[in-house]
């Protein structure tokens, strides 16, 4: 089921309050002809902030799914895309942080929905402690102030140096000591934007991924097996040796071996350890 002759000119709502539509409408539009909406009146917010001052309710899909459905409800439409941002530790490499993004699209009428994601080390996600105006001046520096935002105790989106001085100047007078960290909405961090852009991409991709057996969109991948052989003694490494593909319409699920062979012995845990 080729989805540009069933989508082409109907109508995505996209649920943001975060101009996330600026990267995702276009993307949908030249896939499959979508023409996208941003429900008014819709609050994501009430499904999680980064700054901690909602929890999310689920982890990053079901939050996603929660409010493509809340778009849906405000709209009375058949169509809505929702992402979802998680920022932290790499889970290989804890000390590097990474931005994960998932884009999910619900087709309610056809009973459609696509996941596409994303990880970045691309991410400026990060946070301090300052106590003079000149260590929060470094701060904004290492993270790219003013194209990306900031959130300076509880003053949130700061993106020109006259607030970020006045509410500095604010919190050092009231307590001598400041939380200030990164403003990762989207509208207010270029480089998430960026990320989720290509979980979209990654989205159109799988929807034009056909089940071989029923001709479903959305044939992906679900699972990824290490054990690649060492290319100089043949032990397995980390790297992917293997991958299963899964329709969630029909169920039919396929394995198959990653085009290389070998491993580059740089992965090996004994040729390079």
């Amino acid at each position: 089921m080729g989805l540009e002759a069933v989508w082409r000119g109907e109508v995505v709502a996209i649920a943001t309050m975060h101009g996330k539509e600026q990267v995702i409408g276009p993307l949908l539009a030249a896939a499959w002809g979508l023409r996208a909406i941003v429900p008014a009146g819709l609050n994501t917010d009430v499904l999680g902030t980064f700054t901690r001052d909602v929890a999310r309710p689920g982890d990053a899909l079901a939050t996603a799914r929660l409010k493509a459905e809340a778009a849906l409800a405000l709209t009375g439409g058949a169509i809505a895309v929702a992402s979802e941002g998680s920022f932290g530790p790499h889970p290989d490499l804890p000390w590097a942080a990474v931005n994960r993004e998932l884009v999910v699209l619900i087709d309610r009428q056809r009973g459609i929905e696509l996941v596409g994601e994303a990880l970045s080390w691309e991410t400026n996600y990060r946070q301090t402690q300052v106590r003079t105006w000149e260590e929060a001046q470094a701060f904004a520096a290492a993270v790219g102030f003013p194209d990306h935002g900031l959130v300076v105790g509880e003053a949130k989106g700061v993106r020109d140096r006259e607030t970020l001085a006045q509410a500095v100047q604010a919190g050092l007078a009231q307590s001598g000591i400041l939380w200030l960290e990164t403003d990762m909405r989207a509208m207010h961090n270029p480089s998430r934007m960026q990320v989720i852009a290509q979980a979209t991409q990654d989205l159109v991709a799988k929807g034009r991924s056909l089940c071989p057996v029923c001709g479903w969109p959305g044939f992906a991948i679900t699972e990824r097996w290490p054990g690649l052989p060492c290319a100089l003694c043949g032990l397995p490494t980390p790297l992917v040796r293997s991958q299963r593909w899964v329709c969630r319409h029909c169920g039919y699920q396929q394995e198959e071996p990653v085009a290389e062979t070998v491993a580059d012995p740089a992965y090996c845990p004994l040729c390079n350890p």
